[in-house]
């Protein structure tokens, strides 16, 4: 029996690697760890955990996902800072998919800070030049 891989690349088993983290029954430890799991719940459609783990300061007041996104692959570049014990960190990524059939490239440099004890996304600035 093969278990589905996470969306989020690492190579883990969805069920042990982002799923708890969307779950509510475990916290990311590391800025980096919480952006792979925002990139799961992107690739999943989970927009409630989306809504949870950004910064109340920064959250928009909803969020719809665009169903018609197929998340195929996620690559991250640069981590500074947010590990355990830090307070801010960024998380140089691109992210890949497809809408309607087109291939879709998504490059962002995104801060985290933790409040509350947990890591919460604050925002990103497109690193894409026609952006």
């Amino acid at each position: 029996m093969s278990e589905t891989r996470c969306p989020c690349g690492r190579g883990e088993p969805y069920a042990t690697c982002c799923e708890p983290l969307l779950a509510g029954e475990s916290v990311a430890a590391t800025a980096e760890r919480l952006m792979r799991s925002r990139y799961t719940a992107f690739a999943v459609g989970d927009a409630e955990y989306l809504r949870r783990s950004w910064h109340p300061a920064t959250r928009p007041a909803s969020l719809e996902l665009d169903e018609g996104t197929e998340w195929k692959r996620l690559l991250v570049e640069r981590c500074e800072a947010g590990g355990p014990f830090d307070g801010e960190g960024t998380v140089t990524f691109t992210a890949i998919a497809r809408v309607d059939g087109s291939r879709f490239v998504q490059r962002e440099r995104s801060r985290f800070a933790r409040s509350g004890g947990q890591w919460v996304y604050v925002d990103g600035t497109s690193l894409d030049p026609e952006m």
